[in-house]
């Protein structure tokens, strides 16, 4: 049979003193349109009004909140006028949340969110309970448009605290960093998969004083240094090329997940190749390699 000091833990608590401010935690027994009731322990119950609940404009009582689920609580009154605690699940997201949100920031650690608003240069999401800011700038690795910003209402990314400012309520977001590391490990495992001497065909995709960035396809691209573009000295790689040519290159080097690649390799070969074919001609004659014999066998 139970003793009254198993009970002894439940009666001290239900007896404690209670002061506006505290951080309660409690148990959801009723859900109601306007109101929930939550057992904490107490002598009397505790209730949160419908607009105490969250901060999120899609937050629904009815479907958001149910009978079992355990809420964290700041104390508003000690008396509601019918005897309830009055508690606020914002006040304590907000004071609990910051903390959290502080920790996150300081991690680096990746969490989802749902973008709920699309607004003037960026999206609008809650985590933690708290309305955080996206910039168009940090939701991919492209920049977005503002009326393509809509297109991201609904969707499910995972996002790093990049500022955490309870004083100034600023909660900034980015995706941009995940991406980024995301594209670098797929960068990192095809360009594993290149090999120095392979010979390829690429776009030019930018022009820069010191070379040319090709784009060799399936994510890749490698940089053309000025000295590799031909065997002839030029001051500006735009003497020799423009963005969108279809050029051959060879991969010469890589390091660091670059690659280097070389278009005067080529030439060189080439050249090599057309001498080589020259003396297997002249071989089944008179071989030689002279410069002055051959423009004399061709009558010059």
């Amino acid at each position: 049979m139970e003793s009254m000091e198993d009970f002894k833990d439940e009666i001290d608590r239900s007896f404690r003193q209670i002061k506006e401010g505290d951080i309660l935690t409690g148990t959801v027994i009723g859900v109601e349109d306007t109101y929930v009731l939550l057992d904490i322990k107490y002598y009397t119950q505790g209730v949160i009004k419908a607009e105490d609940l969250s901060d999120d404009p899609k937050f629904n009582i009815r479907t958001d909140i149910s009978v079992g689920d355990e809420v964290e609580a700041t104390v508003v009154a000690t008396d509601d006028g019918n005897g309830n605690i009055l508690l606020s699940k914002k006040e304590a997201t907000q004071v609990l949340a910051w903390d959290k949100l502080k920790q996150l920031f300081e991690s680096k650690e990746n969490v989802s969110v749902t973008i709920s608003e699309a607004v003037k240069s960026g999206v609008v999401c809650y985590l933690e309970g708290i309305r955080a800011f996206i910039p168009a700038s940090k939701l991919s690795l492209n920049y977005i448009e503002d009326e393509a910003l809509k297109d991201f209402v609904g969707k499910k990314i995972d996002v790093r605290v990049i500022t955490a400012d309870e004083k100034d309520k600023k909660l900034v977001l980015s995706a941009r960093e995940i991406l980024r590391e995301k594209a670098d490990e797929e960068r990192a495992q095809k360009v594993s998969n290149v090999q120095v001497g392979l010979v390829t065909e690429g776009t030019v995709e930018s022009l820069q004083d010191y070379g040319a960035f090709i784009n060799l396809g399936n994510g890749l691209s490698g940089l053309v240094h000025i000295s590799q573009i031909s065997n002839q000295r030029i001051a500006h790689p735009s003497a020799v090329l423009k963005v969108g040519d279809k050029v051959k290159v060879k991969v010469t080097a890589i390091k660091d997940g670059k690659l280097s690649l070389s278009m005067k390799a080529l030439q060189d070969i080439a050249a090599t190749e057309i001498t080589e074919e020259k003396i297997e001609f002249e071989s089944e004659g008179e071989a030689t390699t002279s410069l002055a014999d051959l423009l004399k066998k061709a009558g010059f």
